[in-house]
């Protein structure tokens, strides 16, 4: 049995859970979601307890995220039904990692109070922008004001709390995003996530891009504020840890280091995404679909696929190269059985020559230049 093999046969221990429910889907969103149609909510309930309980006797796990969707625009009545249903189900190692996702709209003291009773000790805000004219073309559904009153409200209940921030948005300056970085750095959170927006097809957005509703930002200043995040988040005592991420010393996301160090998660509900032995497979996308399906006692998956072994090295380097630590290559050698060389020679040294890549104490990572191509350069190793 080799090293991958071996390290895949173990159970995860790391769970997923999608809740898929939201008050408005905003125009760039293109997640799994239903907006509007909490009617659906106890069925649901009820159809995520059903493929749960597929579960022989229930797993234990180190790190458990719930995401969504916005999972706290449950009721706090309803949060309660998911929590005791995955209390029975997945069990939480002692000290281990509970996230949820929230948005600051609909976030109340009686909400933060019930994750805090069900042991949630990490919470990652969608709070996107400080800038009240950002928000609006984002179509979220809250205010600068609303968005500083949440974090203060999280941070009372649980000890991590996480950001979630968007650049290149239309219409937002330099200026604008520096303000937005500056508000999140005064105020008590722990970790920052930053992600240029995304034009996904079937969004509205990308409808109205195409049709000249809406612009891109200049490159030049998407690049700019990106490189800013950098500076300032990490010189506001963040470890740049991952390509979007930054976090306070061990504040890291433990839950995404599992799929970025390609080890194996349950994954539970629509459209949710799991790895397990060397198989990854995906939910249907549709909620009355996925629900009709699980309580039909029919098949609910959508995609399923086995990864051969030379996929799942190659997957590994795509993913790896996201850790600003990198890849530790006698690591990955004995793990998967040939090197990076081997898999992709000449990709490797195109990106070493014009210093996108760099090799480091026997670790291989992208250099600074290498980050503003990320998406480009991992993906010339799939």
């Amino acid at each position: 049995m080799n090293a991958d093999v071996e390290h895949q046969s173990r159970k995860p221990r790391s769970a997923y859970i999608h809740v898929p429910f939201c008050l408005h889907r905003c125009g760039y969103c293109d997640f799994t979601l239903v907006a509007n149609r909490d009617h659906l909510i106890p069925q649901y309930l009820q159809s995520l307890e059903t493929e749960l309980s597929q579960l022989d006797g229930g797993v234990e796990v180190d790190t458990l995220f719930v995401g969504g969707g916005t999972p706290t625009h449950l009721s706090s009545d309803q949060l309660k039904q998911l929590f005791t249903l995955l209390q029975r189900y997945v069990r939480l190692a002692s000290g281990g990692e509970f996230s949820v996702e929230a948005n600051p709209d609909g976030l109340d003291q009686g909400r933060m109070q019930t994750l805090a009773e069900f042991g949630v000790n990490r919470i990652s805000l969608g709070v996107q922008s400080f800038d009240d004219q950002c928000l609006k073309l984002l179509e979220r559904q809250h205010r600068q004001d609303d968005a500083i009153s949440a974090v203060q409200l999280a941070s009372r209940y649980v000890s991590n709390v996480s950001l979630d921030l968007i650049f290149g948005v239309p219409g937002q300056t330099e200026d604008s995003w520096q303000k937005t970085l500056r508000i999140a750095t005064s105020l008590p959170v722990h970790h920052v996530s930053t992600y240029g927006l995304t034009w996904e097809k079937g969004t509205s957005f990308h409808r109205r891009l195409s049709n000249g509703q809406l612009c891109r930002v200049a490159e030049e200043t998407e690049r700019n504020q990106y490189l800013f995040a950098i500076a300032h988040l990490s010189s506001s005592g963040f470890r740049h840890y991952e390509v979007s991420n930054f976090a306070r010393p061990q504040f890291e996301c433990h839950h995404n280091l599992v799929y970025w160090k390609g080890n194996g998660y349950y994954a539970f509900g629509p459209g949710a995404a799991r790895y397990i032995n060397g198989r990854r497979s995906t939910n249907i996308r549709s909620v009355p679909k996925w629900m009709r399906a699980v309580n039909a006692g029919e098949a609910f998956l959508e995609e399923s696929e086995c990864l051969t072994p030379e996929e799942k090295a190659r997957e590994a380097i795509m993913l790896g190269l996201r850790l600003r630590d990198g890849i530790e290559l006698e690591e990955f050698q004995r793990r998967y059985e040939r090197s990076v060389q081997e898999i992709e020679p000449i990709a490797l040294q195109r990106y070493l020559d014009t210093g996108l890549l760099e090799q480091i104490n026997g670790r291989l990572r992208l250099t600074v230049d290498g980050l503003l191509l990320a998406d480009t350069v991992t993906s010339d190793f799939l």
